[in-house]
């Protein structure tokens, strides 16, 4: 009697579906397989094989076995575990596990060989290229290192003393080498770094809390760790998750000095055949050291035996498109079904990750000193009530006098504004009316160095208009507020002689040119430095000795939960950007409220004062880490019908003890593309199954055709 395999497609289905297994196919639970799914052939992976016998409904067969690795067993219980955790479709996470392996492969490369004919004459010329000629380069590489134009190593093709041959590209990766030492740890270091090694060597599942402050060489530690897993594993895998791609060169570079070899990159910037050649060396096991974002978690680990969460607070290993996940959550578990040790690195570590320490489910390192002779820098606070900026501008008198200092001395400047473009607000002064993106409400944001208007949250973007599109005037349209292109346009009036730049996600599309800002940086070829917080983590930057934080209460606005949590953690590593060399640092923090427990605990740098009472808060409240959260997102372009489904969504809400549902209620971004939106936010006592509740409640109202359903388990965005 022939198996039934149960296939897991990469689509948006409920469950797997059921295929037969052909005779002699020989399948196996991951396996990669083509299957048929309506008038479609599909690929995808062999969830589950079992016996046939009593089976009567007659199935269709699975296609063929394709040529590509399977999927380990742990990275299939892995994707199906992320599933049910989210409350999703397990396709979507299968979804990304297999997307290195649908990357196009990259194309052969050409190399010239020596072929050991004799050339028919010889030249000076064609001697230069002879003696290049030792290891196989491209043509054209050979006729640049030898110095002769193309035609020589032409004409030495034709003669036959060289063949070109079609060789695949070597794979973006390199094998590490473990004899390296690795450089000199202050105690601090070697003890935290001799802890983890331990719980390495304990094997099984382990997770620790790498916590010191800014500048005190928590990379070193944790690349420690890494050599020791490597070394006593020939097969042992190691995965380094960063938040922030601008992020990954710098770590790279470091690995790749600790170990004399680069690792592999996985992120989006990464072009798709390269993808392909680290999926499948991630899936073989050669590819030994990975450096990603979040969805490096999806990786065919064959023996993954270390992931490390870098600047574990990030909130930008929450995914809120698409199949939504906080990375940083999915590393635990991961590493647990692994049987793996799980790191979390951080200056600021978030809230549930100290709770999850102070407990003894983490073992807590701490590094309260920074590495070498620095020091941590002495932050202040300008209050804006009494030292205001002169009107038109944003930078006040005394942060203004200590740039006008720093630069004296020929030390660099950061000002710190998390905003992108030059104004976050375009005012029709005629009418009042606001831009915002069409059929959304979300501002259209000024973007003066490409004369546009551009909404962040749908990408529409417009020339900016002669006229008001509302009432027609001409000339009427002011920019309100400051973005960092403003506050840059401020720095150039101030300081001509300057050598003035911008950082953020505009002005850095993509790795290279992240790189390219800070090793500019890193050289001194920048005086000021104006950036959102894709520079305020993990750069170390020798001559940057005064930060400067523009608008310190910009995250505290709204009603985020995690507002308080997220402005210190962000603003403690701004501001632990300076001084991390032998030049002492300095923070000046600009607020209009500067006796905010927040700033109040930046100024003193009193971490655990500001955790504590935090802490408390949460707790009286039963919110993260002593409670838990979700959030169910309804859109749709009908008003009317949108608001019928909520409220018999809201009726079946069970009735559960521990479980409160507030809701429906608009929200705030009430419309984006063309969708009205309502939102309910579900608290959780702890010991609640909250996935079984989310999943049993939305089964009990029939969602309309024009209505889409998100659950968010955990939600870090609340717009």
């Amino acid at each position: 009697m022939p198996r039934i395999a149960s296939i897991l497609l990469p689509l948006p289905l409920p469950e797997a579906f059921d295929y037969a297994e052909p005779e002699g196919m020989d399948l196996a639970v991951g396996d990669q397989v083509a299957a048929p799914l309506g008038p479609r052939i599909l690929s995808g992976v062999v969830a589950e094989l079992r016996d046939g016998a009593g089976h009567n409904r007659p199935l269709k067969p699975v296609l063929e076995r394709l040529d590509r690795p399977a999927l380990p067993a742990s990275t299939l219980e892995f994707v199906q575990w992320a599933a049910r955790y989210a409350v999703d479709a397990p396709g979507w996470p299968l979804a990304m596990a297999l997307r290195g392996a649908r990357a196009p492969r990259p194309r052969p490369e050409k190399r010239a060989r020596l072929t050991g004919a004799k050339p028919s004459r010889m030249t000076p010329a064609r001697q230069r290229v002879l003696a290049m000629a030792a290891e196989p380069l491209s043509p054209a590489a050979l006729a640049e290192a030898a110095q002769v134009s193309a035609g020589v190593v032409r004409s030495l093709i034709d003669d036959g003393v060289l063949a070109v041959e079609l060789v695949e590209p070597p794979p973006p990766y390199g094998a590490p080498d473990l004899a390296r030492p690795g450089p000199p740890l202050n105690p601090s270091q070697a003890a935290a770094a001799q802890a983890l090694k331990a719980l390495a060597a304990q094997g099984g599942f382990q997770a620790a809390l790498l916590d010191g402050v800014t500048g005190s060489g928590k990379t070193e530690v944790y690349l420690e760790a890494a050599a020791a897993v490597l070394a006593d594993d020939p097969g042992a895998q190691v995965l380094v998750l960063l938040p922030e791609i601008a992020l990954t060169q710098a770590v790279i570079a470091r690995i790749a000095e600790r170990f004399g070899a680069a690792p592999a990159e996985w992120h989006s910037g990464v072009p798709q055949p390269r993808r392909r050649q680290v999926w499948e060396g991630v899936a073989a096991g050669d590819c030994r050291i990975v450096v990603g974002a979040r969805s490096a978690l999806f990786l065919p680990f064959r023996r993954l035996r270390l992931i490390v969460v870098d600047e574990e607070h990030d909130a930008s290993y929450k995914q809120e498109d698409g199949f939504i996940y906080q990375a940083r959550d999915l590393a635990v578990v991961r590493a647990k079904l692994e049987g793996a040790l799980v790191v979390m690195a951080s200056a600021t570590p978030s809230l549930e990750s100290l709770w999850n320490a102070e407990t003894g489910r983490y073992r807590w390192l701490r590094l309260q000193d920074r590495h070498g002779t620095a020091q941590l820098p002495r932050i202040d606070l300008v209050d804006l009530r009494q030292t205001p900026p002169e009107p038109g501008r944003w930078l006040s008198a005394p942060l203004v006098a200590a740039m006008a200092e720093t630069y004296g001395r020929g030390e660099q400047s950061l000002l710190f504004l998390n905003r992108r473009g030059y104004a976050p607000l375009v005012l029709c002064k005629a009418c009042g009316q606001k831009l915002t993106a069409p059929d959304t409400e979300s501002w259209l944001v000024e973007h003066r160095y490409t004369g546009r208007l551009v909404c962040h949250l749908t990408g529409f973007s417009m020339p900016k208009p002669a006229f008001c599109p509302h009432c027609g005037a001409k000339d009427s349209l002011v920019s309100i507020g400051p973005g960092v292109e403003r506050v840059e346009e401020e720095c150039r009036s101030l300081f001509p002689e300057a050598r003035i730049a911008v950082f953020s996600s505009d002005t850095m599309m993509d790795a290279e040119g992240a790189k390219a800002m800070i090793g500019a940086m890193e050289q001194g070829q920048i005086d000021i430095l104006v950036a959102t917080q894709v520079a305020a983590k993990g750069h170390n930057f020798p001559d940057l000795t005064l930060v400067g934080v523009v608008d310190a209460d910009l995250g505290l606005r709204g009603g985020d939960l995690r507002a308080g949590e997220r402005t210190y953690q962000l603003l403690a590593q701004a501001t632990g950007r300076a001084g991390r060399r032998e030049r002492p640092g300095r923070a000046l923090i600009q607020t209009f409220a500067p006796d905010h427990p927040v700033m109040q605990a930046l100024k003193d740098q009193d971490r655990d004062a500001f955790v504590a009472a935090e802490m408390e808060a949460r707790e009286a409240s039963g919110l993260p880490p002593f409670g838990r959260l979700a959030a169910v997102i309804a859109s749709g372009p009908d008003p009317a019908a949108l608001e019928a489904y909520v409220r018999a969504l809201a009726a079946a809400a069970p009735n559960a003890e521990g479980v409160e549902v507030y809701g429906p209620a608009d929200a705030p971004l009430g419309l984006v593309r063309g969708r009205r939106r309502k939102r309910f936010l579900v608290r959780a006592d702890r010991n609640v199954d909250l996935q079984a509740f989310m999943a049993a409640w939305r089964a009990r109202a029939r969602i309309p055709a024009s209505v889409r359903v998100t659950i968010d388990i955990d939600p870090y965005s609340f717009l």
